[in-house]
């Protein structure tokens, strides 16, 4: 009895552990989307420099990074010599650049609510981008599905009330450059045998990143700021900005360490509706019956990509353990012949 409602009590403790896990990264996500809705909005503290916003995420983050893998050793650094470093990690570090320019820039422009809608296309970018570089096989039901997460992504973008062209395609744009960044992460790295967790990810990325963000800033921003003295942070706004974008990172590596990816992907959809919620709510941004039909549709399709991917996994671990479970079988059958045989050599 004390036995089982020990084990008991390890299996609650074990899952209220992951809801926590889950709550605060659902929390922290939600966080800094809005803030930088809030920060970047003209209409809100109007601060409207992307750039800028993205290169203060980066600093912020990359030195912090480099205080816990150098400083602290709170992980330890990944074996990476110049040439790996300029052959793989910068061309993830342009890619992570313009995701995330492009991605801040989006908010000027859209609600939060669409914004969410429209990042549904996600699973479409990356399975299309990885069909493209032979990373991803072509199945022609997975195609279906992903034809029916863009239709309903198409639907909702209809019933938008305050459609902006220029936004749509800042968040398209960033939706493709995020895609193929987890494509060229498989192809460049996780080939090679090298894998981040999200601290070493912004200690190697964060660095080449904050350099591809610094020569369009130059240029775009910099004169702006420059007339407008908007030189002069609030310092209290953008150093908990930037906290929470660094803690963000930290509750990914706690979620997918101690949870999955798959948890995330599911966490990730309960964190969308939230934000949905909070944007007609709160923002008072128009969300419309066809906005939440076609959301809803790309909703559907997106659960069932996360199913497929999660029967996909369950096939591969089994075929795995019974390979395992018959080479321990044929190993367990010639060490009993072994030992019959020197039976059979003590008794002659």
């Amino acid at each position: 009895m004390g036995k089982g409602g020990a084990l008991s009590e390890g299996v609650v403790k074990k899952i209220l552990l992951s809801y926590t896990y889950v709550a605060i990264w659902i929390f922290l996500s939600f966080t800094v989307i809005v803030y930088n809705k809030y920060i970047l909005d003209r209409k809100l503290y109007n601060w409207p420099y992307p750039i800028s916003l993205t290169i203060i995420h980066m600093s912020f983050c990359s030195s912090l990074a480099y205080l816990l893998v150098k400083v602290f050793k709170v992980v330890e650094p990944v074996t990476m010599t110049w040439d790996l470093y300029c052959k793989s990690v910068v061309p993830i570090g342009l890619l992570y650049a313009f995701s995330l320019w492009l991605s801040n820039s989006a908010y000027i422009y859209l609600s939060v609510s669409f914004i969410q809608m429209l990042k549904a296309l996600m699973p479409v970018a990356v399975y299309s981008i990885g069909v493209m570089f032979k990373k991803d096989n072509f199945k022609s039901d997975t195609m279906a599905n992903m034809v029916s997460i863009s239709i309903g992504v198409a639907i909702a973008a209809y019933g938008e009330a305050k459609f902006d062209t220029w936004g749509v395609m800042l968040q398209l744009g960033a939706v493709a450059f995020e895609a193929t960044r987890l494509v060229m992460i498989q192809i460049l790295l996780t080939s090679k045998g090298i894998t981040f967790n999200p601290i070493t990810s912004l200690y190697y990325v964060a660095p080449c990143c904050l350099v591809f963000l610094f020569i369009p800033w130059i240029f775009v921003e910099y004169p702006m700021l420059k007339d407008t003295s908007s030189f002069h942070l609030d310092w209290l706004i953008f150093g908990t900005n930037s906290f929470c974008a660094f803690a963000l990172n930290l509750a990914v590596f706690l979620l997918v360490g101690k949870t999955s990816a798959l948890t995330m992907n599911v966490a990730g959809v309960v964190k969308d509706w939230l934000l949905i919620a909070f944007s007609w709510s709160v923002i008072k941004d128009t969300v419309t019956p066809v906005n939440l039909v076609g959301y809803g549709l790309a909703f559907l399709g997106v659960a069932y990509y996360n199913h497929a991917k999660l029967q996909a996994l369950k096939a591969n671990e089994a075929q795995k353990k019974a390979a395992q479970d018959e080479e321990a079988g044929r190993l367990l059958e010639e060490k009993e012949g072994e030992n019959g045989a020197k039976k059979n050599e003590s008794q002659g």
